[in-house]
């Protein structure tokens, strides 16, 4: 129970880490400590307060929340390896570890390199890789996990489930691709494109934008085809149901959160608000498609059933004859 809340806090800590990011890349703060790891050649953890000012706050501050959810998966994966008795479980935690590394370099290089646009979606969408990590981590280290009797095998919704978090995930890449080429107002009008339904010229950045905005009613028509599979289907289930349940509000949220970013001329505030939203609907969907999956754990997991699982049931605390 300890470890599922270590891990509920990682994941947390991750989803205020691509805040943070956000809002970096909103106030155009990116360059506004040149140098890494270092802040203006001292320790991070040692940078007067005093000198927190203007762009300096937002970027430092993103280094520090950095490193701490850096540590904080160093610590968990290191609990996984203590304890954990399920080895893709334990898997799972030296990936994240492997991949909060590699976002950190990705940070560095982005502002040694005067923030190439590549690196700087890769950073971004690697964000979201972590978080997705730390969110499956918290999933399956939890009670209800372990012992869910939630037995339907539904082909269908495994499948939308996969398809609907495949393409948020793209979304969030066209997003990433749309912020760090300064293409969020290449359209200024909303829900309208220049008056029309189409743009009448095009560039790059017009094209980007336009593509979020296809990908948004894309994205849309996916989460709503699978939340109504779930509630149509198994709408007794709350493990399904409530997932389901919290991707529409998610849903409804991010395209609001989207509309005001640009009718607000991107405030910086909303516009991190939104690409945090995005995570979270990245990791609900995720979730609902896991919990949809999870009947397929049941024949090959050692903590399912076997003596082994009978000696796992008892290191979780569960009781030896009731499967999970």
């Amino acid at each position: 129970m300890l470890l599922h809340a270590f891990a509920v806090l990682v994941a947390i800590s991750t989803a205020i880490l691509i805040f943070a990011g956000g809002m970096v890349t909103s106030t155009g703060s990116g360059l506004s400590v040149p140098d890494w790891p270092n802040t203006y050649g001292w320790f991070m953890f040692t940078f007067p307060v005093e000198k927190w000012v203007g762009g300096i706050f937002y970027e430092h501050s993103h280094r520090l929340i950095a490193s701490t959810v850096g540590f904080l998966i160093v610590v968990l994966a290191a609990w996984l390896w203590r304890v954990e008795p399920r080895a893709w479980v334990r898997r799972l935690g030296y990936i994240a570890l492997a991949a909060v590394i590699t976002q950190g370099i990705l940070g560095g290089i982005t502002v040694l390199f005067f923030l190439p646009d590549p690196i700087s979606i890769a950073h971004a969408g690697l964000a979201q890789l972590v978080f997705c990590l730390t969110v499956t981590i918290a999933l399956v280290t939890s009670p209800g996990w372990k012992r869910s009797a939630q037995r339907a095998d539904d082909r269908v919704l495994r499948s939308l489930g996969v398809a609907t978090t495949a393409i948020v995930y793209a979304q969030i890449l066209v997003g990433a691709t749309m912020r760090h080429t300064d293409a969020g107002l290449a359209i200024p009008d909303f829900p309208l494109v220049f008056g029309g339904l189409a743009p009448p010229v095009w560039n790059a950045q017009i094209a980007v934008h336009y593509a979020h905005r296809v990908g948004a009613l894309v994205v849309s028509a996916a989460a709503l085809a699978l939340i109504g599979h779930v509630l149509y289907h198994h709408g007794r289930h709350a493990r399904l149901r409530n997932p389901a349940l919290l991707l529409l509000l998610l849903l409804v949220t991010q395209i609001t959160l989207g509309a005001l970013t640009i009718l607000s001329g991107k405030h910086y505030i909303i516009n991190s608000l939104h690409v945090v939203c995005g995570a979270m609907v990245l990791g609900t969907s995720l979730v609902l498609t896991l919990r949809a999956w999870r009947p397929r754990f049941a024949g090959s997991d050692p903590i399912y059933g076997s003596t082994q699982g009978v000696e796992s049931s008892r290191i979780w605390g569960l009781t030896p004859g009731v499967r999970s």
